[in-house]
């Protein structure tokens, strides 16, 4: 990165909690330097009790452009939002905020539509697939809408907070395009199986889904970026399975948050 820190320079944050996982900073401030935008993106450790009032403080600073939002932030910075795109509303959540003309903000989610770009890059094409899909917060129920969208015939999720889970279920299948339903750990019957929960990051977490029975004509994708190859993952690969990590969905969904904030 070769562009000099100055007092011209536009700031956007990446807020988290906890944030010293991230690792899209400086590839977001070097994506805005190839586009020619004296920009900077800046991690922030913010907690969920302090969030509204950090947001608050930071929108006050005119050289702020942006916000890039990850876990647990991304339902509660829909709330941030004086406008958003009909993905965001719909889904209640958003992972890029960028500014109004009037200095408010618009947000938008493209979690699920990196994750969707990202497979069929990986030779996985989700239209008349079975999908089972572990995790309903924000990232999840992003990508739940994006494979609904996307064409898949079916849709199980699976995810403890079952309050949150059925409420996922109700507002995807209001849409007519798919059937869903809950599903539980077991990949049997399922073409793509997808983890979009931290589970796996700790060592000695469980399997989220049940790796013992995966099938080698199964696709099998994580959104954990730490460690690079989660078990889960590396368990499919020794059954033969196609495989997607975190890395993989966020180049993507970096390349689509960082082509929003330039439209500013």
């Amino acid at each position: 990165m070769s562009q000099a820190l100055s007092g011209a320079t536009r700031v956007h944050f990446i807020v988290g909690d906890p944030i010293a996982q991230v690792k899209s900073p400086a590839g977001v401030t070097q994506a805005f330097q190839d586009a020619g935008r004296n920009a900077v993106c800046v991690p922030a450790h913010v907690s969920p009790a302090d969030l509204a009032g950090w947001a608050e403080g930071v929108s006050k600073a005119q050289n702020v452009d942006g916000i890039i939002v990850t876990v647990p932030h991304k339902f509660s910075c829909f709330d941030l939002c004086a406008t958003t795109s009909d993905r965001g509303s719909f889904l209640k959540a958003v992972n890029t905020l960028r500014r109004n003309a009037d200095g408010t903000w618009h947000g938008d989610m493209f979690d699920g539509m990196g994750y969707v770009e990202a497979l069929k890059n990986k030779g996985c094409e989700p239209q008349g697939q079975r999908a089972l899909l572990v995790g309903a917060g924000g990232a999840g129920s992003a990508i739940a809408y994006s494979l609904v969208t996307s064409g898949v015939r079916e849709l199980a999720v699976h995810d403890p907070d079952t309050a949150r889970r059925d409420g996922l279920i109700a507002r995807l299948a209001s849409l007519g395009l798919a059937k869903v339903s809950a599903g539980g750990s077991d990949p049997t019957g399922f073409d793509i199986c997808i983890n979009a929960t931290p589970i796996g990051m700790k060592e000695g977490d469980p399997h989220p889904i049940d790796s013992s029975k995966f099938t080698a004509q199964q696709f099998v994708g994580c959104v954990i970026t730490a460690p690079a190859v989660p078990p889960m993952v590396a368990a499919a690969r020794a059954k033969g399975c196609n495989t997607m990590t975190g890395a993989d969905m966020f180049a993507r969904v970096r390349d689509l948050m960082v082509q929003f904030l330039l439209e500013a």
